[in-house]
């Protein structure tokens, strides 16, 4: 076992959080990890009001272990979904692209705020703002890391910020929690690794794809939904690389996104004009329309398991994930990679 400052912060057993994956977490994925010992987070991008309150109260009925939701705050419904989440005192609330308006909300009845970033300045600005601990994401992850590596950026965020840091971006294994400790973190985020689980409602096409893929096979570019990201190497991600400006398919994806939300046209242009006047992280229309694009694509390769127009974010870490054990095997493999490789590091400096 390890005792750390996110352990002893979130009651949990393992210093080790499922990613809040937008349209892969689902109460069931989330409530296993937790109950297996980790920090299971829910995104919330999927749902109405009405099913992320369902579904909060399913996951209680899972497990009575802490649990979090993930929003990002410049999406549709965001202060609804954190409304929802503060009425139904959620555990933790993890967010990001956006400024946390709800922290003293969440203090008030013992939950905690856990912030998501890429950037070092980001998280000193959140710890600033009252956050109990954050996510800092390296060049490696699946989706949305920046440019700097998790070598380089764990450290420097370390030197910064006292709150506790949780390393996602290339995190798979014990060895890669062991790293991340000695590299000044508290815990690791894994989403990939949580994606390839038996739990986990990816399509088994795709999962086939991620495990014979090596390290080489993944593709980073703004194409995917207008932010840089890393996606799979799949036929869909490589023809979205070559393509130009999708406009057609970016006004069918607005379409199918605000009929899935529930949204009036109202609501929904007001929403593009509140994504563009954001005054941190803004979405040019142009980024917009590429989420709108992608969006369809992402749920092809996600839930129809469509080889050939189906895109899938994935970290470079697919390139050493061979098999899908369930999320407790996973988390007991984990835990005893990270003692083995702590004991063979001791070993090696007292050579």
């Amino acid at each position: 076992m390890f005792k750390t400052k996110m352990t002893e912060l979130f009651g949990i057993k393992h210093p080790i959080m499922l990613a809040g994956m937008n349209w892969i977490t689902d109460p069931n994925l989330v409530a296993t990890v937790c109950n297996a010992g980790g920090l299971g987070i829910l995104a919330t991008a999927r749902y109405t009001p009405d099913e992320l309150r369902k579904c909060i109260r399913e996951i209680k009925s899972l497990t009575d272990k802490p649990f979090g939701i993930n929003q990002m705050l410049l999406m549709p419904g965001a202060q609804e979904a954190i409304k929802i989440a503060i009425e139904e005192k959620v555990p933790v609330l993890n967010y990001t692209l956006g400024k946390p308006w709800f922290i003293d909300q969440v203090h008030a009845y013992g939950g905690k705020v856990l912030g998501t970033t890429a950037l070092a300045k980001h998280a000193v600005k959140a710890e600033q703002l009252g956050c109990d601990a954050i996510v800092i994401t390296g060049h490696e992850a699946a989706a949305h890391g920046a440019d700097a590596t998790s070598l380089v950026l764990i450290p420097t965020v370390a030197s910064q910020v006292k709150i506790p840091i949780i390393a996602a971006g290339g995190f798979y294994d014990g060895r890669g929690l062991a790293a991340a400790l000695s590299l000044g973190a508290d815990g690791i985020s894994m989403g990939t690794r949580f994606m390839l689980t038996r739990e986990s409602l990816l399509h088994e096409n795709f999962k086939q794809l991620c495990l014979e893929a090596s390290e080489q096979d993944t593709l980073y570019d703004t194409v995917f939904d207008g932010m840089p990201g890393r996606a799979l190497k799949s036929k869909g991600a490589i023809v979205l690389t070559k393509r130009g400006f999708p406009v057609i398919d970016a006004f069918k994806g607005a379409m199918q996104i605000k009929n899935m939300l529930k949204l009036s046209m109202a609501q929904f242009v007001g929403l593009s004009f509140k994504m563009m006047s954001a005054d941190d992280e803004s979405s040019p229309l142009w980024v917009q329309a590429r989420q709108a694009a992608g969006v369809p694509k992402h749920l092809k390769g996600m839930y129809e398991g469509d080889k050939e127009e189906g895109v899938l974010f994935a970290g470079q870490c697919i390139g050493d994930i061979h098999d899908l054990p369930t999320c407790v095997e996973l988390i007991d493999r984990v835990i005893k990679e990270a003692q083995e490789a702590v004991k063979n590091t001791s070993a090696k400096m007292q050579a």
